[in-house]
């Protein structure tokens, strides 16, 4: 073949083609990849003017909530974040999930005929209103980490809200869901006069601007401006006007008039947490992530689970391969509804949920030839624990829901995002925001936002520990994770979807660890995920025994895993919004991948 051939065959698209449908992204400055586009942009507009990692990071979460309102993150909501900072060579955690509130008590619910924290689109959403948390993480971040000022870190958002920005596929389809239109009506007029053109769905590429979204982004940036002194005054002063000024009133107002029990001292009082991260050891690697506030050690459980197995020979993606993901992962769901809860309200016994020697022994119940039908049993995790249990803990029932088929299961289509970055120094930061949906949520036209209903995730089980108690944090589906190599960070994973989040998270690991699949190729691998434990979400369905694929997997495959006892459902997606970074260690090369799933995408400079 002549060079001129090979041309002419690669152009007309008659040679191989490549391996996936987005590439790699490589940097030597920075990278960033987010849930959309112009997230990512807000991020890399930092990065290229001297910003940070965090400055990214900031900018970027800040800016997702303008741009990904329908991934059901807004600034009324959450985020947890892991970070590594070069200077102190230091992995930290920080968690900017709400609480909730001083009246959102066991009691007062039992006193409306309630054995569960409603959310919408029914009438009581607003019973489930939550205190915002990520503006004070973002901000803690920011100043602690951070080089930019508030205002640097706002401008894209307030450019994209104030001028607006095109409407996109993803966000349309997210309008589109059943329950939007239902929360608007009930709480009336909702973002129907915000997000829908006279009534009608919107065109993808017409405007959307927020202005009410603009007043409030506005007003931290000019907190800042009015306020003499430092960088660090400036950013707490956006801070304080978000929790103690304007805003807060804002919101204690209209969540108030709807018949919500917000209060002002709820988010006055309120303080996101660094705190040490989790952690384990797999494949070479240290993994680090949240504590047992969230679902975050259910990963560490089943990697550890896993290790008593020979995936590789398994093959990826085989019905067997599969098969045991499944099962582990279900061992280590039915810990975390047993055990899982605010470590400041409760003792739980991280010592001996990530304990090697218990993984071995949970491994042994896997069965090769039989799924189990339903949630397995959880083990005894505190006999492998160097603390003692509580006689609080001791005969504990656990929340029982009915069973529903997956249509009437509307929080599994409700979304999450996740933005990483990385700059040149070694810096790594990674937010997974989320609530606020507006389905599930009352928006307010004026604040340009829906509160989260996060607190819907506790239960009313006495002693249990995830039960409702005042100033909690739920235990929240929300996580991302930190890999390094030798003591040197190299990875960074996070993969939104609810219950599925942790399962989407763990492909993604095993991609890249066990069939050493770049980024990308790790990211748009088809996936799979178990839903035979309870929903987070209310109204917590429960479908003991489901196995959602995806449809990269294949029918001959299904089929198998049928044999198997597992009862096997197509789902559009398993976790979507997947971002891997990467930093290789000898080079200091940077690259990233970004989920096709929806409207996410990798920078680098």
């Amino acid at each position: 073949m002549t060079i001129e051939q090979g041309r002419v065959q690669v152009e007309q698209g008659t040679a191989m083609r490549p391996a996936t449908g987005r590439p790699v992204v490589y940097a030597t400055q920075g990278v960033i990849s987010s849930g959309h586009y112009l997230t990512s942009m807000a991020g890399m507009r930092m990065l290229l003017s001297g910003g940070n990692a965090f400055d990214a990071l900031v900018a970027a979460t800040f800016a997702a909530a303008v741009i990904e309102p329908t991934a059901s993150y807004s600034l009324g909501a959450e985020s947890v974040f892991i970070f590594h900072d070069a200077k102190a060579s230091e992995i930290l955690t920080l968690s900017g999930q709400g609480v909730a509130p001083r009246k959102t008590t066991v009691e007062f619910y039992r006193s409306q005929g309630l054995e569960g924290i409603p959310t919408g689109p029914g009438k009581q959403a607003h019973l489930g209103l939550s205190v915002p948390g990520v503006v004070d993480a973002l901000f803690s971040m920011l100043e602690r980490y951070g080089s930019k000022t508030a205002g640097e870190v706002l401008a894209p958002s307030i450019q994209y809200s104030e001028r607006g920005f095109p409407h996109y596929e993803y966000m349309i389809e997210g309008l589109k869901s059943p329950g939007v239109r239902a929360a608007w009506a009930n709480y009336p007029p909702g973002g129907a006069n915000v997000f829908l053109d006279n009534g009608e769905w919107p065109n993808p590429g017409s405007w959307l601007v927020q202005k009410g979204l603009a007043s409030t982004l506005k007003r931290m940036a000019s907190a800042e401006a009015d306020t003499p002194g430092d960088r660090s005054a400036g950013v707490r002063a956006a801070r304080d006007c978000f929790y103690q000024g304007a805003i807060a009133k804002a919101i204690v107002s209209s969540c108030q008039g709807v018949g919500s029990v917000l209060e002002l001292s709820d988010i006055g009082e309120y303080h996101s947490k660094f705190e040490r991260p989790a952690k384990t050891t797999f494949a070479g690697h240290d993994l680090y992530g949240q504590g047992p506030w969230t679902q975050g050690p259910v990963l560490f459980q089943t990697l550890n689970i896993l290790e008593n197995f020979d995936l590789c020979a398994l093959g990826h993606n085989t019905p067997e391969y599969i098969h045991t993901v499944t099962e582990a992962l279900k061992l280590a769901l039915a810990d975390r509804e047993a055990y899982y809860g605010d470590p400041s309200f409760t003792d739980v016994p991280m010592d001996g949920l990530l304990s090697k020697e218990y993984a071995a022994q949970r491994a042994v119940l896997i069965d090769p030839e039989k799924s189990f039908p339903d949630l397995p049993p959880h083990g005894d995790a505190w006999k492998y624990s160097t603390g003692h249990k509580p006689t609080s803990l001791n005969n504990i029932s656990h929340p029982v829901y009915a069973t529903a088929d997956a249509e009437g299961n509307e929080s599994a289509k409700q979304g999450t995002t996740h933005i990483a970055v990385q700059d040149r120094d070694g810096n790594m930061a990674c937010s997974t925001p989320s609530g606020g949906g507006f389905s599930k949520s009352v928006f307010f036209p004026g604040l340009g936002f829906a509160p989260s209903t996060r607190i819907e995730m506790f239960n009313f089980v006495e002693g249990h520990p995830n039960v409702l108690v005042p100033g909690k944090r739920p235990r929240t589906t929300l996580v991302n994770y930190i890999a390094s190599k030798k003591g040197v960070p190299v990875l960074t994973f996070g993969c939104p979807g609810g219950d599925h989040q942790v399962q989407g998270n763990l492909q993604i690991m095993l991609n890249t660890f066990i069939f050493d699949m770049n980024p990308q190729e790790a990211i748009e691998a088809p996936r799979f995920a178990t839903d035979s434990v309870t929903n987070s979400f209310y109204p917590h369905v429960y479908l003991p025994g489901q196995l959602s694929v995806e449809e990269g997997i294949d029918q001959d495959t299904v089929n198998d895993l049928k044999l198997l006892g597992h009862q096997v459902v197509r789902a559009a997606v398993c976790g979507m919004g997947a971002a891997i970074t990467r930093r290789d260690p000898d080079t200091g090369i940077l690259s990233a991948g970004a989920d096709p799933r929806r409207a996410c995408y990798a920078l680098g400079w």
